[in-house]
C-alpha cells in the first residue's frame, strides 16, 4: 500500500472549496469527495473561512501594529556586537 504524495492546494481552491461547504447544498462528505480531499480538510478550510471573512473587508487594516523604535533596536545591536567583540 503506497502512500500518496502530498499536495499543495491553491488558495483559490480551498476558497472554492470552503464556499460550497458553506452553501450546505451538499453534505462535506459529498463536497470532499467531489473535490478527492478528505471531508475534515475541507470541514477544516470552512471553519477558517468563516473565521477570517472579516479580514477582507478591512478588519486586518484596523488591528495594525505600533511602529516599531529603530533607534532603540539599532542601539541594542551595537550593544551587542560589542559584547560579542569581547
Amino acid at each position: 500500500m503506497s502512500r500518496r504524495p502530498r499536495r499543495n492546494h491553491s488558495a483559490a481552491f480551498k476558497a472554492k472549496v470552503a464556499l460550497e461547504a458553506l452553501k450546505g447544498e451538499r453534505t462535506i462528505a459529498e463536497i470532499a469527495q467531489k473535490h478527492d480531499v478528505h471531508p475534515n480538510q475541507a470541514t477544516e478550510w470552512r471553519r477558517q473561512l468563516l473565521e477570517r471573512a472579516a479580514e477582507v473587508f478591512g478588519g486586518a487594516a484596523a488591528q495594525a501594529e505600533a511602529p516599531v523604535d529603530l533607534k532603540a533596536l539599532h542601539a541594542k545591536i551595537g550593544q551587542l556586537t560589542l559584547e560579542n567583540d569581547f
